[in-house]
């Protein structure tokens, strides 16, 4: 079922879709004029703006782009106590799939000599593709649980990190109210071979370095430097997390004519926050949560051990956050359900849920370009709108068929390597997938974000090696 479109642009980092139709709110799209996305994506906003219980607006982040029913960038919250659904589509398929950035106490120049050897040995230590394959081979079910309960804690407590790990991560490491009754039994067996491994498609770990620093002070409080050595790690809860959306999807399809629910789209498929199905999802949710935050803890172990061996130096954590997850916040004292899918929270300075050493100068956000470009580190500011959120990543512009069609992962490996960018991909056709050609410019999409009042540049990072998954 599709409605009409019309835009209003209201700044130029501000456009609206005004309420009409079964609309209960209205769409509102912070980005650029250059980076609107396809009427299919602006679609998607249009049926967000349906569900029961959303409240302000249906938001699109400046990547917006078509997704599972939520386009990717989408943000809506619903309010609970007004019978506020939950939707898988909300999160996605790779619940908690986010980033992850580590500061090594080395500049460029010196890593330079070693950088071939490194990648190597990365190449070698990380598993991915979409095949089994992990850094921790969890001895059976009670280990796997105690991922799904305490997702990095547990992964620490197992000696996989320090304790200062958990400082920096979004929700210290782990997602409250995990509830691992409500994992499947066949989530639970995709999940137990891969904890600790990369996973396909735009996943990967990329060693880079601080080309530009916006922010001194902000910078050197998240122990950022110009010329610093970093690495950033995309990933999330792999097979589990996309079996447990798989899962409820179909649960909540069945049960959505019993509340009286109808979405204009099947992918919408949802149920009341409060009810047995919506507590039911949360729990597995969590428990995916827990599940991606363990995963890259795993992935910075192995990392941290490629360094000390070839490169002769730690690394430290700036911070993990995820960018597919629904959240319980509460906004203007209202306690609020929050999709975030495909978008990044951002906390302003002095949130209640940053580390005392990090209130000052607000939450590390971690976002990822594409291989030959740059990534960015920003941070949040007071009053964001759409519920403290910004963009996750460059937002792509080409299917992965037509990527694949516009170049050989050869020619690209080449072409990367030209620039100094050194590259080890699992496959020739997942490398060609993820060429820089097919996202959005993240130059341009930051600069949306920033100028949307959603976040504020801090620091630009380059690759100087990429291992794809």
């Amino acid at each position: 079922m599709g409605y009409a479109i019309q835009l209003v642009q209201e700044t130029p980092y501000r456009f609206r879709i005004e309420r009409h139709g079964p609309m209960r709110v209205p769409g509102v799209i912070l980005a650029s004029r250059e980076l609107l996305p396809e009427d299919q994506a602006l679609q998607q906003v249009v049926n967000v703006a349906t569900l029961p219980g959303i409240v302000r607006a249906s938001y699109a982040m400046p990547d917006l782009h078509w997704g599972y029913g939520f386009p990717i960038g989408g943000v809506a919250a619903t309010d609970i106590t007004a019978g506020g659904v939950v939707s898988p589509g909300g999160v996605g398929f790779d619940i908690s799939c986010g980033v992850r950035l580590l500061v090594a106490d080395m500049d460029r120049d010196l890593l330079a000599p070693r950088m071939t050897r490194l990648l190597d040995r990365l190449d070698h230590v990380i598993p991915r593709g979409a095949a089994r394959g992990a850094v921790w081979h969890l001895t059976g079910r009670t280990q796997l649980e105690g991922v799904l309960s305490d997702g990095a804690r547990y992964a620490v407590e197992q000696g996989h990190g320090v304790a200062r790990d958990l400082e920096r991560c979004e929700d210290f490491g782990a997602v409250a109210d995990a509830d691992v009754s409500q994992v499947g039994s066949r989530a639970m067996e995709r999940g137990l071979n891969q904890v600790g491994s990369l996973g396909s498609g735009n996943h990967f770990l990329e060693i880079q370095a601080v080309e530009e620093v916006y922010d001194e002070a902000v910078a050197a409080a998240f122990g950022l430097r110009r010329g610093q050595v970093c690495v950033m790690i995309h990933c999330g809860s792999r097979g589990l997390g996309h079996q447990i959306c798989t899962d409820h999807v179909r649960a909540m399809e069945k049960v959505m004519p019993h509340y009286g629910i109808t979405v204009p789209d099947r992918q919408l498929a949802c149920a009341p926050v409060d009810s047995s199905e919506g507590r039911a999802y949360l729990g597995a949710m969590a428990a995916a949560a827990n599940y991606g935050r363990a995963n890259r803890q795993l992935l910075g172990e192995a990392t941290r051990r490629a360094f000390a061996d070839l490169a002769d130096c730690g690394l430290d954590l700036v911070y993990d956050v995820s960018h597919n997850l629904a959240k319980i916040e509460t906004h203007d004292g209202a306690r609020l359900c929050v999709h975030r899918k495909g978008a990044t929270r951002a906390l302003p300075p002095y949130h209640p849920d940053l580390p005392a050493d990090l209130a000052p100068a607000g939450q590390p956000v971690l976002i990822p370009g594409t291989m030959g470009t740059a990534s960015y580190v920003l941070t949040g500011v007071p009053g964001g709108e759409a519920f403290h959120s910004t963009c996750h990543g460059a937002g792509r512009t080409q299917s992965r068929h037509q990527a694949a069609r516009s170049i050989t992962g050869e020619q690209l490996r080449d072409r990367l390597e030209a620039q100094g960018i050194v590259v080890r991909g699992a496959t020739w056709r997942g490398l060609a997938e993820e060429t820089p050609t097919a996202y959005k410019d993240v130059d341009t999409v930051v600069t949306a974000s920033e100028g949307a009042g959603l976040c504020r540049k801090v620091a630009r990072l380059v690759p100087l090696g990429v291992v794809k998954g």
